[in-house]
């Protein structure tokens, strides 16, 4: 793994960190695979439990894609003929699809700018830790782009097709404490707050039910593009799944006890 991504084990947390400061952790190709990797690592590895994805420094959670690379990229494009956006089919799309299908929670914790692929990125995670300092721009527009890493399916789902429509095509920075009215944030706290306020929450998502919460995040995707009826077949079996797992029943007993449950994720 490229040193401008971190990975850590933390118990059942895993913590990924993009690690370029001096360049506001903008993506490089060694980084966009470093971050793919980490990711899927954290999704597929049983002990994890949980994963917290955030941006080293105090400026920036991540701008998304490094333009000075990418225009050398362009230059390279025009002289080969061969497309100078591979890199949304080969980095982003896989990141996100790990990151947004994880049967484990995410938390994104956003310390600074989050702009483009990086915005998109925290709006993939279920839940988006903010300091105060913080602010999302979706930038795509504003260079002559359409929206990637799945910022066109994940925005309208947090503000609505209206607000996304105007976010997208008019991009302008979304200041922290906007993000909380609008949805995009589900807690804002002082920047000096933000690490450990970030990762007790993180740490207490590892630590509750798993298949629970994994049954939760496919319920949802499922019923935003299926029928009720559908979606009551989708629940049963979720159910069942869920009803099936040893942190249920050992859920159930500490309710009979008026205890609280250790769930070991399983």
């Amino acid at each position: 793994m490229s040193d401008s991504v971190l990975y850590e084990r933390d118990g059942g947390l895993a913590v990924v960190t993009v690690n370029r400061p001096e360049a506001m952790n903008a993506l490089d190709v060694a980084t966009k695979v470093g971050l793919r990797d980490a990711v899927v690592r954290a999704s597929e590895d049983p002990a994890v439990r949980a994963l917290l994805l955030t941006g080293a420094g105090e400026r920036a959670f991540c701008v998304g894609q490094d333009l000075n690379e990418h225009l050398e990229q362009l230059k390279r494009s025009e002289e080969t003929g061969e497309g100078a956006l591979r890199t949304v089919a080969e980095h982003y799309n896989p990141l996100v699809r790990a990151l947004a299908g994880m049967r484990k929670p995410t938390v994104a914790a956003v310390g600074g700018v989050a702009a483009g692929a990086g915005a998109s990125l925290a709006f993939a995670c279920d839940f988006r830790v903010l300091s105060n300092r913080a602010g999302f721009n979706t930038a795509f527009a504003g260079i002559a782009l359409t929206a990637d890493s799945g910022a066109s399916w994940t925005l309208p789902r947090l503000v609505g097709h209206a607000r996304a429509t105007e976010l997208l095509m008019l991009p302008r920075t979304v200041k922290a404490a906007e993000a909380m009215e609008l949805g995009l944030a589900t807690r804002v706290v002082p920047a000096g707050e933000l690490a450990a306020t970030a990762r007790a929450f993180a740490q207490e998502l590892a630590a509750g039910p798993t298949v629970a919460y994994g049954a939760i995040k496919e319920s949802l995707a499922y019923g935003a593009s299926h029928s009720l009826d559908e979606l009551l077949d989708k629940e049963d079996e979720l159910q069942t799944l869920a009803g099936e797992s040893e942190d249920h029943r050992i859920a159930v007993r500490a309710f009979i006890a008026k205890e609280k449950p250790e769930f070991l994720g399983r």
